[in-house]
Parts: structure tokens; C-alpha cells; sequence
């Protein structure tokens, strides 16, 4: 089994979870409660025996990634393939260069400048696009050590889960 977890709480989650209308941010940091959630995450995590860590190149799932990494001492690969379905403000990502500085320590360089999908990418596009990551996750001979550090779009795309910030869903590809 591969482990799903969804990104900690981020500036947007926790506006829109107020208000219930997108904030207008763009590409959100964690929040102080998202960084430790992605801290208590990493713990459980790290008693799993995860050694690699699958991220969505959204700065919120970069930075649990990163959080979790420093705890447990998996190895950070980046994906856009686990990216969320773009739908509101905090879909629009941030180009390649920026996250390079924001994240010096990860390998970013495969990504497209612009990585991120179109606005309002179509249920049918994103169902697409999880076909994809679903094979490519099959493929791979980590899944015990494996968990993906991605999205609500995701989660709920590949297993019909809806799931709150940090919560980890097991996943059979």
C-alpha cells in the first residue's frame, strides 16, 4: 500500500474554511497549525518506515514534504502528475525559478517553468490526469516506503475520500 497524504493547513484552507469563498491567494504557504500537523504526520510516518516521499510542486505539499523529510530523512521526489485539480485561486502555482529559491534543497529542475494545469481544468481532464499518476504509481517497487504528499482533489480523484489537512489514506494503485 502507498500512503495519500493530504498537505497541511495552508493560509487559503484556513480562510476559505472561515468564510466558505476563495481568498484570492495564490499558491499558499502552511499555516503555524499546518506546519505541525505535517510534524505530527512525520512522526507516524516515520514509524511506518516511509523512506520516499512523492510532492505535488505546490509550495503547501513542498513545504509538508520538506517538513516531513527533516524528520524522518525520506527523500523528496516532485511530481506535478499529483498536483490539484485546478479549480480555485490556490491552483495557480508558482513558476519553476521561484520554487527553485523557495526550495533550494529539492531537485526541481525537470519541471516546466509553468507546470501547473489551466484553470478550471475539466473533471474529465483531471480524471485523465489521475489515470496516469494511478500507473505510474503501479509501476513503482517503493510502495511500502512510499507516501505522496498531495491534495483533496487527489485523494478524492483516485480513492472517493474526502479527508482533512495531514490525514494519510492508504492507497492500492
Amino acid at each position: 500500500m502507498i500512503l495519500l497524504v493530504r498537505h497541511g493547513e495552508s493560509e487559503w484552507n484556513r480562510a476559505f474554511n472561515r468564510t466558505r469563498v476563495d481568498p484570492g491567494i495564490r499558491d499558499p504557504v502552511l499555516t503555524d497549525t499546518g506546519r505541525t500537523q505535517a510534524l505530527s504526520v512525520a512522526v507516524d510516518l516515520n514509524a511506518r518506515g516511509v523512506r520516499t516521499l512523492l510532492a505535488s510542486p505546490y509550495r503547501r505539499a513542498l513545504e509538508t514534504a520538506s517538513i516531513i523529510a527533516e524528520l524522518t530523512g525520506a527523500t523528496i521526489e516532485v511530481d506535478p502528475i499529483v498536483g490539484e485539480h485546478a479549480a480555485f485561486s490556490c491552483d495557480e502555482g508558482s513558476a519553476r525559478t521561484d520554487l527553485e529559491v523557495a526550495f533550494p534543497h529539492l531537485d526541481l529542475a525537470h519541471l516546466s517553468e509553468i507546470w501547473w494545469p489551466a484553470m478550471a481544468e475539466t473533471e474529465a481532464g483531471m480524471r485523465a490526469r489521475m489515470g496516469e499518476a494511478r500507473a505510474i504509481l503501479a509501476a513503482r517497487t517503493d510502495h511500502e516506503r512510499l507516501a505522496v504528499v498531495c491534495h483533496w482533489g487527489v485523494i478524492r480523484a483516485l480513492t472517493g475520500r474526502t479527508v482533512g489537512n495531514c490525514e494519510i489514506v492508504p492507497f492500492d494503485p
